[in-house]
């Protein structure tokens, strides 16, 4: 309706007149009523007056634009969170601090300010990933108005208008409805121009055929499918035209209420599990970097603030604010090496790693998170025209009549697709076609107005696509050998071709809803007009006299002949096979001289559908086929990995009961012989159910048939709160506001609309329900190889942590600055992190049940295990600066080369009171070309000196993590089970990162921003032994791992006890 604020005073009235239009039920009224209830007459129309009287009522005919989120808004959306609000804090302060030195004349400028730039950049960069995701949610809206109808033809003022803008219609107007028309709103049928009338509203029904058009009243209870004299907006007319009422536009009409659904199912977004547990982590470390900064704090509190007692009491009190602000970059940089800075670009890298794989297989990923939430899939909602099938007609049974009275024979016939070279027809008769059988593919190919196209590698219908079937059919049975040997493989309709050929069609008799059948007058080969039927096959029957027998032979349709028909098509469709009988008639008096001429008395009994029936008559019953929308080959296959997996598969389609579960039974959603009475409900059941959650618990397959919009986004809704991460597909309108609402929506990248694709987190290119399957195992296994870097990035973190926190602790110069930090958590410990996502998924990775959603990332036992580890990498980075302090050899490794003064661990502990000591003195040490003096100042031994134990200090760590990647190929497994090479990446990773290292220690410009100097061969020797153990600590911990697993593990809750309580 209205846009912006001009139309706000008139919605309130809008409502209120809509609502009460809406208990108005025009469906189950006859046309008289409905025109007296809009005050209309279909000759005239409204009056101009009128139509602008009931504007101001009702508004525009067009959907309703929602305010969207503004930019400033989500903006902040993307700073709601814990870990990027520390990072945020940390980057003002690390800048505030950077400008006070800067100031008064402390770090030198670049490299003071590297740190919170590179902090701000991260978020900026992060922020701007947040925003384009969120807008792109609002596509799915606007997709929609795009397959509303843009014009109409109008009936007003007694006068016709064409091409009147749709946005412009208001209820009682009427409108003419042509073949090929978009229908512009939700109409009433009123008459009938064409003997038929058809539409195509499967986008917003799930029904996979086109429904036909009635004007007759239908009950007020029908759902949406059963509304036959109803027109809906959005639809499209395939066969007819027809003369139609408005009664509802714009939101009120049945598209108008699936836009408002994807709007309210965008607002109840929640964020994916991983996203939770990572919210979770954050918020425990911003409870542990407070605490840990508190301590620190605390434990150097002496250092810049002292007082003395007098009489008890303090007094005199000293505060340093120099060597306070030093302290309170040591708590910057805690924080710094706490926060896994470089997680959330690892996390991206992987995600969008898994997103290649997965468009390999042809699942087409549109939002990254959505490749985590697969992996916890426990429901996939699958729709089935489509999906679970073919949506492809095709024959998969030919019945013919046999060589005598009363027999029959009975074809199966292979293929599930338009390709008329896929598959062919079982038992086929070695000398060729028989006249019984020509008679059936000559009014299969003549009696049709569709046609079968190869586009690029799939052949697709054009027209209705039984009829399409049928041509297919026409082509695998092939041609008399008198007409020559084609078998019809190599053009696509050369068959079906040849017998227009011969069979010249000069009339049409068009199927209509009370005859079921549609007819053609010929022009034979024969030099005689003949009558060609098709159609259902109890009405055929009923007006035929004669059979044609095997050998062309014509005989008088017995009683047991029909028994024997109807019999067979009973059985047929209890296959949920939909049949079509075939049959002809030879004399044909009133046609006899008739070529089309409008003249001829002939034409004028073509002219009344009411004479069809009677020209119908006396007809030579020929044989019948069951066609289906067959399901796809692969699917029973997925199904079964489905049930492996512990995922529970649901059919919700908009399909009938019985060709559904005939499907359903065929996949091996049902058993061949279950009892699914309790399993197999429609849409309305479940709605009026008493117990809807227990329904849904049940183990096993749920089929859900005759389904609306809605009834799928109540069974979403319903999981979504038992606990369940659903995977809803669709392809129609009618799926979107489920697709949404799912945790996870998959659209159809063939069959389906834009308006369904837009809502969905996935698109499978080709349509197939295997596809879905193997992406959840690629989901599973991208999750596995998230958690282990995600496990080795934090338990590097902690090692930072533990390394910062000692120095505090013993007091010792500060070992790393910031910057150094952010260096190892982004650049260095990027390239293993991201590796580790290319683990070879296990074997067995479909085999296990899903794991739930609230499984925490990281265990009591991981946790203690990686603190036991980032104790020692905090015990060898901190251990490996008090060594060339302390130490001029250790471990038979001389440090003594570069001529430094070796000082005692006391004087190390007490270095700020370094101008109290007396004759203390400092040698010059070397640093690759540099050399380092101290004469002036001895005490900079401890702070400009440092500069050497800095870098021992940071390549230590720099190695640990390189080891500590390779504990991090599996949770449990020794490298002796899982060697290093399993993983080719990660080698060429860690050179990356080795590499990385050697670069800013070596390239002067890079050294001088990071504070380090070249290191020597036996500086070297000295980092790899103190970081090698880290390996074997490791493997220590995975041995007591693997040996109290069992203690640990306390057994999974079976899935059918869980449903039960």
């Amino acid at each position: 309706m209205g846009r912006g604020g001009e139309d706000y005073g008139t919605r309130e009235n809008a409502g209120a007149a809509s609502s009460k239009q809406e208990t108005f039920p025009a469906w189950a009224r006859d046309v008289k009523q409905c025109e007296e209830k809009y005050q209309v007459n279909r000759e005239s129309g409204l009056s101009s007056a009128e139509v602008e009287k009931r504007r101001q009522i009702y508004g525009w005919n067009e959907l309703q634009k929602h305010e969207s989120t503004s930019i400033f808004k989500l903006l902040l959306e993307q700073f709601n969170d814990t870990l990027v609000r520390i990072l945020l804090a940390a980057a003002i302060i690390s800048f505030v601090l950077a400008w006070y030195d800067g100031e008064e004349g402390g770090e030198k400028e670049v490299t003071a300010f590297v740190e919170p730039l590179v902090i701000f950049l991260i978020l900026i960069v992060n922020a701007i990933v947040g925003i384009w995701q969120e807008s792109s949610a609002e596509k799915a809206l606007e997709a929609l108005k795009e397959i509303q109808s843009e014009h109409a033809n109008v009936i007003r003022d007694g006068k016709k208008v064409s091409n009147l803008p749709a946005k412009e219609l208001v209820p009682g107007d009427i409108v003419e409805l042509r073949v090929g028309d978009k229908v512009p709103a939700d109409m009433r049928v009123l008459s009938l121009i064409s003997s038929t009338v058809r539409v195509e509203q499967g986008s917003l029904t799930g029904e996979s055929e086109a429904v036909s058009k009635t004007v007759k009243v239908v009950p007020e209870n029908s759902d949406i499918q059963g509304k036959k004299c109803m027109v809906f907006a959005g639809t499209t007319m395939v066969n007819g035209n027809c003369i139609c009422l408005v009664t509802e536009i714009g939101m009120n009409t049945e598209i108008g209420k699936v836009h408002s659904q994807i709007h309210e199912a965008s607002q109840s977004e929640v964020d994916t599990p991983l996203k939770k547990k990572l919210n979770e982590f954050g918020d425990v470390l911003t409870l542990i970097i407070g605490q840990i900064c508190i301590l620190v704090w605390l434990i150097n509190v002496k250092y810049f603030l002292s007082w003395d007692y007098v009489d008890g009491q303090p007094t005199n009190f000293k505060f340093s604010f120099e060597k306070c602000t030093y302290y309170f970059k040591i708590a910057v940089a805690l924080a710094v090496a706490a926060i896994p800075e470089g997680l959330p670009a690892v996390i991206t890298t992987c995600l969008a790693l898994g997103t290649r794989k997965m468009a390999q297989k042809n699942a087409l990923v549109r939002k990254l998170p959505s490749v985590e939430t697969l992996g916890c899939t426990t429901v996939i909602c699958s729709d089935k025209t489509g999906t679970l099938t073919t949506n492809q007609m095709s024959v998969s049974k030919l019945v013919a009549i046999g060589s005598r009275c009363g027999t029959l024979r009975s074809f199966d016939v292979e293929g599930t697709t338009y390709d008329p070279s896929d598959g062919k027809i079982q038992s086929w008769p070695i000398d060729g076609m028989d006249a019984n059988l020509e008679m059936i593919a000559k009014i299969s190919a003549v009696c049709n107005d569709a046609s079968v196209e190869q586009s690029g590698n799939h052949h697709v219908a054009v027209g209705m696509p039984t009829e399409a079937a049928l041509k297919v059919l026409v082509e695998k049975m092939g041609v008399p050998e008198m007409y020559g040997s084609s078998s019809g493989y190599g053009d696509t309709q050369i068959c079906c071709l040849l017998w227009n050929k011969l069979e010249k069609r000069i009339a049409t008799l068009e199927f209509d809803r009370d005859r079921k059948s549609m007819g053609v007058v010929v022009n034979s080969s024969s030099g005689h007009k003949s009558l060609l039927v098709k159609g259902a096959v109890e009405n055929l029957l009923e007006r035929s006299s004669s059979i044609q027998l095997l050998d062309g032979s014509i005989v008088e349709l017995d009683r047991y002949s029909r028994d024997l028909i109807l019999q067979i098509l009973r059985e047929m469709s209890t296959d949920a096979l939909r049949c079509l009988g075939f049959a002809y008639k030879e004399k044909l008096h009133e046609f006899a001289t008739y070529n089309g001429d409008e003249d001829h008395p002939a034409h004028q009994l073509l002219l009344n559908p009411s004479n069809y029936s009677s020209i119908e008559s006396n007809l030579i019953f020929v044989g019948l086929v069951g066609l289906r929308d067959p399901p796809r080959k692969e699917v029973r296959q997925a199904i079964e990995d489905c049930k492996a997996a512990g995922i529970r598969v649901m059919v919700i389609t908009g399909d009938n009961k019985n060709t559904a579960e005939a499907i359903c039974r065929e996949i091996g959603v049902f058993g061949s012989r279950e009892d699914i009475s309790s399993r197999s409900i429609t849409g309305r059941e479940f709605l009026d159910h008493p117990d809807q959650k227990n329904h849904l618990r049940q183990s096993g397959g749920l089929l859900f048939s005759r389904a609306e919009p809605r009834h799928k986004q109540e069974i979403v809704r319903l999981l979504k709160e038992d606990g369940e991460v659903v995977a809803m597909t669709g392809d129609g309108v009618n799926d979107a506001p489920a697709l949404k609402l799912a945790d996870i929506g998959v659209a159809m990248g063939i069959a389906g609309t834009e308006v369904a694709k837009e809502a969905s987190d996935m698109v499978l290119a080709d349509d197939n329900f295997s596809t879905i399957v193997a992406a959840v195992g690629e989901g599973r296994s991208i999750y596995n190889n998230m958690k282990a870097f995600i496990r080795y990035m934090i338990s590097s973190n902690i090692g930072e942590v533990a390394s910062i926190f000692l120095t505090a602790a013993l007091g010792i110069p500060e070992g790393m600055i910031p910057v150094q930090l952010l260096w190892v958590n982004l650049v260095t410990d990027g390239p293993p992190a991201t590796a580790l996502g290319f683990n070879p998924p296990d074997k067995d990775i479909m085999k296990k049940p899903p794991r739930r959603s609230n499984d925490s990332l990281i265990t009591t036992w991981i946790l203690l295990r990686y603190l036991v580890i980032g104790s020692y990498v905090g015990l060898a980075t901190v251990g490996a600066f008090i060594i060339w302090y302390t130490h001029h050899s250790f471990i038979g490794i001389d440090l003594s080369g570069d001529g430094h003064s070796q000082v005692t661990y006391n004087q190390l502990a007490n270095w700020d009171q370094c101008s109290s000591w007396e004759n203390f003195t400092a040698s010059p040490f070397t640093a690759g070309s540099q050399v380092f003096n101290f004469d002036t100042n001895p005490c900079d031994y401890f702070k400009s000196g440092k500069i050497k134990a800095s870098t021992l200090s940071l390549s230590v760590l720099v190695a640990i993590e390189m080891f500590n990647s390779l504990n991090a190929l599996s949770e449990d497994g020794s490298l002796w089970t899982m060697p290093p090479w399993v993983n080719p990446w990660l080698l060429l990773a860690m050179s990356i990162s080795f590499g990385l290292h050697f670069m800013i220690l070596y390239v002067p410009f890079l050294a001088q921003i990071f504070g380090i100097v070249p290191l020597s061969l036996n500086e070297w020797l000295l980092v790899l032994a103190v970081a090698f153990p880290v390996i074997l600590i490791d493997e220590i911990l995975k041995f007591i791992g693997r040996s109290t697993s069992g203690l640990r593990r306390s057994p999974a809750p079976k899935p059918s006890k869980r449903k039960a309580d």
